[in-house]
């Protein structure tokens, strides 16, 4: 029962330090974080079979490279939708 108490002040403290503008650092926060996570999951995942590829195929190794930035993408469109949430700020 503590912890939520704990969650619950965590989010509601910049929202009383910083007034109404504190839910959009809130959200630009989580933006880059969870695409951050879900950006290292995928290149985790793309990079493994990546490698089992280009072991069986080296030919497939440009592929394999761009499969694996489209993963890393996941994150550029957190950071960017971070600095629109920002710029309205």
């Amino acid at each position: 029962m503590n912890n939520y108490r704990n969650v619950l002040l965590f989010i509601l403290l910049p929202l009383t330090a910083f007034g109404d503008s504190g839910m959009a650092y809130i959200a630009a926060a989580l933006s880059v974080g969870l695409s951050s996570i879900a950006a290292g999951i995928a290149v985790g995942l793309v990079g493994a079979a990546a490698m089992g590829t280009i072991g069986e195929k080296p030919e497939l190794s440009g592929r394999a490279l761009i499969f694996i930035g489209l993963a890393e993408g996941i994150a550029i469109y957190g950071l960017i939708i971070a600095i629109l949430i920002l710029g309205k700020v």
